[in-house]
């Protein structure tokens, strides 16, 4: 099985920047004016995943809470080292998870549209 999440936008550029740059995921494809929609795919190259990211002259209406996150689990300390740097070269502020879980197991941050991302640390070997 292979997975997508989809998620409209108003602003794909800063979405992509933050998820290519901070997280170091391939841009994988990307398409401009499909029926009125602009997006781009990212995610590891010939992984079974990817996030997909869309744009059009719609305003998105998301509803989320601080239960609603993207987990993330780095290959290994040195990935998870390499999204701490740039979570730092970036300055984006860490987000005090809801679930105590995470508080001991990743870090959280928002992404640019303000939806909660954790970077796990829970499979890592030292």
């Amino acid at each position: 099985m292979h997975f997508r999440y989809a998620r409209h936008t108003s602003d794909i550029s800063k979405l992509e920047d933050f998820y290519a740059t901070v997280l170091n995921l391939d841009i994988l494809a990307g398409f401009q004016d499909h029926d009125g929609y602009n997006g781009v795919f990212l995610g590891p190259k010939g992984g079974s995943w990817h996030l997909e990211f869309t744009e059009s002259s719609d305003v998105p209406d998301h509803t989320f809470d601080e239960e609603d996150n993207l987990v993330f689990y780095p290959e290994d300390r040195t990935a998870y080292d390499r999204i701490l740097e740039q979570i730092q070269l970036q300055k984006i502020p860490l987000v005090p998870p809801r679930n105590p879980y995470w508080v001991a197991h990743g870090i959280m941050i928002l992404d640019p549209d303000g939806f909660r991302v954790v970077i796990s640390n829970d499979r890592l070997n030292s």
